[in-house]
């Protein structure tokens, strides 16, 4: 693992490491989702978000944004595609409590929501 900062250990003029370094003290869920988030796929994927945000801004305003997501109408895990035409303006907890479920699937954790029959 390599550390980041001065050769003496400070960390001053520093406020995130490069890619490939973490804090000394950094935790190893940090550490785990910085490798992941820097992979290609996944700055393909943060791309594709950023640019559906940017777009929204631009067609809806900022203040119409503020404290809310840009969701899926069909999510794309069930073949939606990533165009303005499949997107909406939601709130976050909404749209992110939606995560992962397909049909009546539980959703991200184990004791997600599931449909009653």
């Amino acid at each position: 693992m390599v550390l980041y900062g001065k050769p003496d250990g400070s960390l001053k003029g520093r406020n995130m490491p490069k890619k490939g370094q973490f804090k000394p003290n950094a935790k190893r869920r940090s550490v785990l989702a910085r490798k992941y988030n820097s992979t290609p796929e996944e700055k393909k994927n943060r791309a594709e978000r950023n640019k559906a945000r940017r777009a929204a801004i631009k067609k809806n305003g900022k203040a119409a944004l503020k404290g809310k997501d840009v969701g899926h109408k069909k999510a794309l895990k069930r073949g939606g595609s990533r165009s303005a035409s499949n997107t909406r303006i939601q709130s976050s907890s909404s749209n992110r409590s939606h995560g992962g479920r397909i049909g009546n699937k539980a959703g991200k954790a184990a004791g997600g929501r599931k449909s009653k029959r």
